[in-house]
């Protein structure tokens, strides 16, 4: 299992400090949450935040767009990201955004709120890297883990298994030592952690709890 740790609950005042810190914790990649105030209620930071933060660590930066207009937005996350993930829900077509995202040489993912139907994404399987499923409402960090959202980890990660891709499933929002087993054994690649791991006394001690083995490959489907 794979922790990314999510900057929203970091100490900005001393950004690059804690970059660094997470990144010499273990931390695998950097989550960077960008909310615009319009595709969710809360705003949180913009492309200059972000890439100060990327360019402060060797650690992969993974940039999800939580906002109305993604297509505008996804050009000024290029430079500084492995990854750009955006809403399903903010296009009604997001073939062209992850043709584009995929052509400039970086991965591109989906995210889905908890409300959202799996099928939404089912047309685009095959145009993405990633699956980031949210595990709470998105818009503010510190929530907890809604807990069907492992049925919904097991049913994307059986949908993914019938197509035959290779799409990473990630998994954001009230992740905790308490739950990271189960969302691994339910069958996601990558666990986001923002207070779990910024809220903590030992950053290191944080991330190695939530570094669960790999997800079980004979786990029945039952």
């Amino acid at each position: 299992m794979l922790v990314s740790a999510s900057i929203l609950d970091c100490d900005f005042a001393r950004l690059g400090e804690e970059v660094r810190a997470v990144a010499a914790a273990g931390a695998d990649c950097l989550h960077l949450d960008v909310m615009d105030g319009r595709f969710v209620p809360g705003i949180s930071f913009g492309a200059p935040v972000a890439r100060a933060a990327a360019r402060a660590t060797r650690l992969p930066a993974h940039t999800h767009l939580m906002v109305v207009e993604p297509a505008a937005q996804v050009p000024q996350y290029l430079e500084f990201s492995e990854l750009v993930a955006f809403h399903v829900e903010a296009l009604d077509d997001p073939g062209p955004l992850l043709d584009s995202i995929r052509s400039s040489g970086r991965k591109a993912g989906l995210s889905l709120k908890p409300d959202t139907p799996l099928a939404r994404i089912e047309p685009w399987l095959n145009h993405l890297d990633e699956v980031l499923l949210m595990s709470v409402f998105p818009g503010r960090g510190g929530q907890g883990f809604i807990p069907g959202s492992l049925d919904r980890i097991r049913k994307l990660r059986r949908l993914l298994d019938r197509a035959g891709s290779a799409t990473t499933i990630s998994v954001d929002g009230g992740i905790n030592p308490g739950n990271c087993r189960a969302v691994a054994d339910a069958g996601a690649d990558i666990v986001i952690a923002g207070s779990a791991i910024f809220k903590s006394d030992d950053y290191a001690a944080a991330i190695s709890s939530l570094k669960c083995a790999g997800r079980n490959t004979g786990q029945s489907d039952t």
